[in-house]
């Protein structure tokens, strides 16, 4: 029998019987996830060191402005989080976007959703070893100590505390986030009782005149705010993780739906809100890169302690970043690797189910990024803030595709969309491409670093290629070979 024919008759039976195909990387999980769980991996998705670090830079850049970025950006990345949930409420997987690029798109579409997330989550991986060696340098007791041996601990203790159980994680996950909820809320609070009272902050009387009377919305024009839209779509990087999560939890089809939904106040409330409020209360220029806006704020307003305190907990966001970096590249990885586009090794699990070769995989590059600290402190952050841009638009990009195809396929009758939807389709996918797109041409607007970063694009593409060529015949065998299975050929 042909490998043609092999493979159409495993097709025929799986549709005989009605079965939604299944990714073989989701077996040997555990269900250890709860609906708390999921939750708050959500609301941690949409809080994370994009806002906490990110936002002081970009708010001397562009100014008051920066609240229509992260306003913008957050509508399109809830509509990739509605679409990915439409796609988890259909079959839950573990392996996410990657396994429904490999039913809608094929192997090779899988192949690059899977090293593209890698590439962003291993790079994001660096800025958040790199953010929390800046937070930790805040404190004058570390000051001495070179910012790449703060990265390096930082990774050491969050894959440790990886590796033990997913539970574990969600645990982690659940009380990081409660963390970051309550000092935003916190903060917020604090801002508007600044604003009611007119409490001086850094010798500024907060209020809308500190906007007015600093050269508006826009001091620098309309440009500025759209050259940082690279970097405030990194700041929604996590929100896909609810996608992933959801194959680690027993009852995905009512869980996810609610997550979702409640995305858009979160980016509403925690985004916008919070930058309008720092652009009330102190001038754009005031606020700097090296430094959290939030710790700027509270630091002068003369009370030390605040800042510290903010700065803990900012601190805490860079470690839920990189603790959640790692678990959804562990999960990914594996899928792939079962599927035969990656190597053996990540798709083996330790006694506590968890998938501990992707997520060491993941470490390893992480660990070059401890030597980006080293040649270039002060720019570590913003390059590899470019580089996971590149892969967290491929990824949001490939999960607009596969719905596409998956409507597609609805409409001709061949499966059947749940109740749970992305509202416009195809027009919310199309367009929602098209902006991911544009928004990745913007960083040619930045010499520096953003054009520099877009070099990289041709130098990616080609090692995607050239590791297609290396795993093709390995992936193609494997599809032989469960083909075979499903017909009950040995």
């Amino acid at each position: 029998m042909s490998k043609d024919a092999v493979t159409t008759a495993a097709a025929a039976s799986r549709t005989d019987a009605a079965q939604t195909p299944a990714d073989a990387g989701d077996a040997g999980y555990s269900k250890d996830l709860k609906a708390r769980h999921i939750n708050m991996i959500a609301i941690g998705g949409a809080i994370g060191t994009g806002l906490f670090l990110g936002a002081g830079g970009r708010l001397n850049s562009a100014g008051p402005g920066l609240a229509l970025a992260y306003l913008v950006c957050g509508v399109f990345a809830f509509f990739v989080v509605r679409a990915l949930g439409e796609l988890v409420v259909y079959r839950p997987s573990s392996g996410s976007f990657v396994s429904y690029a490999r039913e809608f798109l094929g192997e090779k579409g899988a192949f690059v959703a899977g090293w593209a997330y890698f590439l962003n989550w291993s790079t994001t991986g660096i800025a958040d070893i790199t953010a929390i060696a800046m937070y930790t340098h805040y404190w004058s007791f570390f000051t001495d100590i070179p910012q790449w041996v703060l990265a390096l601990i930082a990774l050491a203790i969050v894959l440790a505390v990886n590796l033990i159980s997913v539970k574990i994680f969600g645990e982690m996950e659940f009380w990081f986030s409660i963390v970051k909820v309550a000092a935003l809320v916190a903060f917020m609070l604090i801002g508007i009782f600044l604003l009611v009272t007119q409490h001086p902050v850094g010798g500024e009387t907060p209020g809308l005149h500190v906007i007015t009377s600093n050269g508006g919305w826009f001091p620098e024009g309309i440009m500025p705010v759209v050259i940082v839209m690279q970097g405030v779509v990194f700041a929604y990087a996590s929100l896909e993780l609810v996608g992933v999560a959801a194959g680690e939890t027993a009852e995905p089809q009512k869980i996810v739906p609610r997550a979702v939904n409640s995305i858009m106040w979160r980016v509403g409330l925690f985004y916008v809100g919070s930058v309008v409020l720092l652009a009330l209360l102190m001038p754009g220029s005031m606020y700097s890169g090296d430094e959290s806006p939030f710790v700027t704020v509270l630091s002068k307003i003369g009370v030390p302690a605040a800042g510290d305190v903010m700065n803990l907990v900012v601190l805490t966001a860079a470690m839920s970043s990189l603790n959640s970096g790692l678990y959804s590249t562990g999960r990914i990885l594996r899928s792939m690797a079962m599927a035969g586009s990656a190597p053996k090794f990540t798709a083996k699990m330790n006694r506590s189910k968890v998938p501990y070769g992707g997520i060491l995989l993941t470490s390893a590059v992480c660990v070059l990024g401890v030597g980006l600290n080293f040649l270039m402190p002060e720019k570590a952050f913003e390059i590899v803030l470019n580089v996971a841009s590149i892969g967290i638009i491929t990824t949001w990009v490939t999960i607009m595709v596969c719905h596409l195809a998956f409507v597609r396929r609805a409409k001709q009758g061949l499966l059947e969309r749940p109740k749970f939807r992305l509202p416009g389709s195809p027009v919310t996918e199309i367009v929602t491409i098209v902006f991911l797109l544009s928004v990745l041409a913007l960083m040619w607007q930045d010499p520096e670093i953003g054009r520099r970063t877009l070099y990289l694009i041709p130098v990616i593409a080609a090692a995607l290629v050239g590791g297609w060529f290396v795993v093709r015949k390995r992936v193609a065998q494997n599809e032989l070979d469960q083909s075979y299975e499903e017909l009950g050929i040995k």
